[in-house]
Formats: structure tokens, C-alpha cells, sequence
């Protein structure tokens, strides 16, 4: 997934100028409003890699289960039940299977790997508006509106998740911690 996205980023990126050539070419139209499209779905694409490379270097999958922002909250199950979330985690993507594999890696460190994803998200979501400011120059609000919601809904989906499923893999972390204590004595 992650050369995926790479290579649309850089296809959008490629649009973007060849639609912005074409409309300084031929005086705006909708080829001004393709390449703010295309544009901004690269920085929507390029940011999120971005945003994730600097949490992988700064966290490295390793958070702080018992800080209190991770903690689950007292309304957060009747959202996901609102939410239907059952419903659709299983058709969400994964950006990197490899870190979530029980294979590869114990039920704490998949935990640690799920609070850095959210706040990868988190970030992201933020970081979705940061487009509208262009608008100030360009015009075309809706486009970049638009395309800052969509990407903001996409990534408060993936917290949801991650938020959804880490109370259950902190179930099944406790219950390995167990069995390798018992193994022991």
C-alpha cells in the first residue's frame, strides 16, 4: 500500500502541473480547477506519508499504553454502536499489515503500534484543512473544502477504528502476559 500511494501522489503531483500548464495556456476554466484537485489530492496523499514517517521516527511503534489520551471514554462504545462499527472495521484498509501481524509481533506491541496510528490520523486530520488556506489565492473554496472534508472523514474513520479494536487487543495482551507468567513459575 504504501508504493500505492507514493506513485497517486505523484501522478496527482504530475496532473496538477500538466493542468495548471494547460490553464495558464488556455485561461483557466476547468483546468484550473483540475489542477487544484489534483493538487490537492497530492498534498492529501504526500502529507499523510509524510505525517507517518516522522511518527515512525519519533514513536518507532512505542507508545505509553496508560496515558490517559489513549484510555477509552464513557461515551465511546454508543458511538460505535451509532457507528455500526462492527459493521465495516473489517473493510477498512491497512497501510502496513506487516505491523499489525500477532504473528510478528506480541498483543502490547500491536497496542503501541494502534495508539501511534491513531495519532498519525489525529494529526492528519488536522492537517486536511491546512488546503483552505490556498483558497485565499485560488478561489475554488468548494474544491478545496471538499477535498479537506473527505480526507478528514477518512482519517477520523481510521482513529474510530483504532480506537474501536484497542480495547480488545489490550484483553488479548493481558491474557498472553499471563500465559508467559504462568509458563515461568
Amino acid at each position: 500500500m504504501p508504493k500505492l500511494v507514493r506513485n497517486l501522489a505523484a501522478a496527482c503531483l504530475g496532473a496538477s502541473a500538466a493542468c495548471a500548464l494547460l490553464s495558464f495556456r488556455l485561461g483557466g476554466g476547468i483546468w484550473l480547477t483540475l489542477a487544484i484537485a489534483f493538487g490537492t489530492a497530492a498534498y492529501h496523499l504526500g502529507v499523510r506519508l509524510l505525517v507517518g514517517r516522522a511518527y515512525d521516527r519519533w514513536m518507532g511503534n512505542r507508545a505509553d499504553l496508560s496515558r490517559r489520551w489513549y484510555q477509552p471514554r464513557p461515551w465511546e462504545e454508543k458511538l460505535y454502536r451509532l457507528l455500526r462499527v462492527k459493521s465495516w472495521k473489517d473493510r477498512m484498509p491497512t497501510f502496513y499489515p506487516d505491523e499489525f501481524s500477532p504473528e510478528k509481533h506480541t498483543w502490547e506491541e500491536i497496542a503501541q503500534t494502534m495508539c501511534q496510528s491513531e495519532l498519525v490520523h489525529e494529526t492528519n486530520i488536522l492537517m486536511s484543512f491546512l488546503p483552505l488556506l490556498a483558497a485565499i489565492p485560488f478561489g475554488s473554496f468548494w474544491v478545496f473544502f471538499l477535498t479537506s472534508l473527505g480526507g478528514a472523514l477518512f482519517d477520523l474513520s481510521l482513529v474510530i477504528l483504532q480506537r474501536y479494536n484497542r480495547p480488545r487487543i489490550l484483553r488479548l495482551a493481558r491474557r498472553q502476559s499471563r500465559r508467559k507468567t504462568a509458563a515461568v513459575s
